[in-house]
Formats: C-alpha cells, structure tokens, sequence
C-alpha cells in the first residue's frame, strides 16, 4: 500500500475552510495525534473530539487516534519553558524548540513503531492526514511525526495550511 501523508492544524481555519481542505486534499484516513483532544474557545469548538468524529464520518473520512504520538505533560512544558523564554505566545509560534524536538524524540518516537500507523490503515487508504493543533507544521510534533513515516517508507508528505 503506498499512502500519501498530509498534516494540518486546527489554527486559522474556520469549519468550512478546514473541511474543505480535508476533502480537495482528498483525506480518507484523519489520524488525531493530540494527546488532549480539545481546543478551547467557540472559534475551533469543531475540532473537538466528538464533534470532529462526526463531521469527518459525515464526509466518509476515517478517524483514528494515536495517543502514543501525543507529546507528554513533561514534553509540552520544555515547549512553554522554550516559549516563555523568547516571549512566544503558542499560537504564534513558527518553530518548535530544541528541548522540546529532543524530549519528543525520546518519549515518543523512540518508542513509536512506525509499520503500526500503517498497520492500523484500511487497506484502501490513500491519503492520511496526521492531525494537531499549531498552524505551522514547523511549530508542531506532527512534522516530526510526518518526517518520520516519510524517512522510514519513502513517503509523500504535503502540509496543508489555512
């Protein structure tokens, strides 16, 4: 099975645009990658957890969720140490901090048995989108995610953005 991998986050979209980009990317498999599956406020209510699993069923895309893939309580505070530090609001972020890249590396992908995402696919999938909130894939653990599967199957990633 030769897949194509697409990340997006949740910023600056609205709902329509967000749904919209799934379905021209042509997204079959939406794989959730947050470890907390909530964002606050009413402006991205739609990508909470229960609320994003209907609308994506609605539209035929799969969901799954990779917990595993979630950076941990202690991975996410060497981000908000790094962001504190250069005065960074999260949501204008543009790159993810050394201590954070090197404690998700350890947690997580160390861990992380790369043939278990694909394992876990339909055996149609085509295009899976891997899934968090930050706007820039370089300010998010789901490029870190992307580049892995990418280095380790040969695979296309493409970033989609609002």
């Amino acid at each position: 099975m030769k897949i194509k991998i697409v990340t997006i986050g949740v910023y600056g979209f609205d709902e329509a645009n967000f749904f919209e980009a799934l379905r021209k990317a042509e997204v079959d498999t939406f794989c959730d990658i947050r470890s907390r599956r909530g964002v606050r406020g009413s402006t991205y209510a739609f990508a909470n957890s229960m609320r994003l699993q209907a609308r994506l069923a609605e539209l035929g895309i799969r969901y799954i969720h990779r917990k595993d893939l979630g950076p941990t309580k202690v991975v996410r505070e060497k981000q908000a140490a790094a962001d504190k530090a250069t005065k960074t609001a999260k949501r204008k972020r543009t790159v993810l901090g050394e201590a954070f890249i090197e404690a998700y590396r350890t947690e997580c992908l160390a861990e992380f048995e790369p043939k278990s995402l694909l394992d876990a696919l339909e055996s149609d999938a085509k295009v899976v989108a891997l899934f968090c909130v930050e706007t820039a894939p370089e300010a998010c653990h789901r490029s870190l995610v992307a580049n892995k599967l990418a280095k380790t199957f040969n695979l296309e990633v493409e970033d989609i953005l609002p």
